[in-house]
């Protein structure tokens, strides 16, 4: 059932989210990560190995745990793309967009008419067709999140003009890749890295999109809540368990000793 984009509302209203990527294919995870207390999880398809089955088992329990769940694709192919929204994704990152064209292609697979192209369908959103379909198209249009996410130098030279296209709800700093192509691997904060975000930031804020910051230090998550930003992705549960598990076993070899 498409209920309201909590996440979506709660950025309009300027209050904080924070989410989480779900890199684990499992329903269990993301149902830990809703009862946390995250406000939304972005279910990653383009570093992680899941079948549709189990992505529309985590769907699933996203809308039980009161979770806003999106996802991530490499590429806005309709046919990936339409049925994640149609087992009930509230919304698609886009990873790596360097050009405008992307985000039109992502538009037209994410809304219906008139503001895009998506093939109808009355799945699990509109309840199999219990809820008023043409009632139906208007709430996704507008609780549906396009989130391109920006991880390279073109992407950073380019993100005026994809600002520019319609329907662009928030966008995502991969400051790991945007190292890369900076030629500084894995150094998200050496100072041509922490420029460039700047920049992304800048332009987000002039055109008035949510910027969804990555902060992997208590410095720069201090450094982009002073400069007005909401949203924040905490890295993935994968590193979150495995530095949990890290610490319990140092914990209990320290006590031994």
């Amino acid at each position: 059932m498409l209920t309201p984009n909590r996440m979506k509302q709660k950025l309009g209203r300027g209050e904080p989210v924070i989410g989480l990527f779900a890199s684990i294919p499992a329903a269990v995870t993301v149902e830990m990560i809703g009862q946390a207390g995250f406000d939304f999880v972005i279910l990653d398809t383009e570093h992680s190995l899941v079948n549709p089955e189990t992505i529309e088992h985590m769907l699933r329990a996203a809308e039980l745990s009161g979770l806003t769940a999106l996802v991530r694709v490499a590429r806005p192919d309709p046919a990936s793309v339409i049925p994640l929204l149609d087992g009930g994704a509230r919304g698609i990152v886009l990873a790596n967009v360097e050009e405008p064209a992307a985000v039109e292609a992502l538009n037209d697979c994410l809304r219906f008419h008139p503001l895009g192209r998506r093939s109808m369908n009355g799945g699990r959103p509109a309840r199999f067709g219990a809820d008023d379909l043409s009632a139906y198209l208007e709430r996704a249009n507008e609780a549906l999140m396009l989130v391109p996410m920006i991880e390279s130098r073109q992407g950073v030279e380019n993100l005026e003009a994809i600002l520019r296209v319609p329907g662009v709800d928030m966008v995502l700093e991969g400051a790991a890749d945007l190292s890369q192509s900076l030629g500084v691997p894995w150094q998200t904060e050496a100072p041509a890295v922490t420029a460039a975000l700047d920049r992304v930031h800048e332009a987000c804020r002039r055109a008035e999109v949510s910027f969804c910051a990555i902060p992997r230090s208590e410095a720069r998550r201090d450094y982009w809540r002073k400069r007005g930003v909401r949203a924040f992705v905490l890295g993935d549960e994968r590193g979150t368990a495995f530095r949990a598990l890290q610490a319990k076993l140092a914990s209990f070899q320290g006590d031994a000793s």
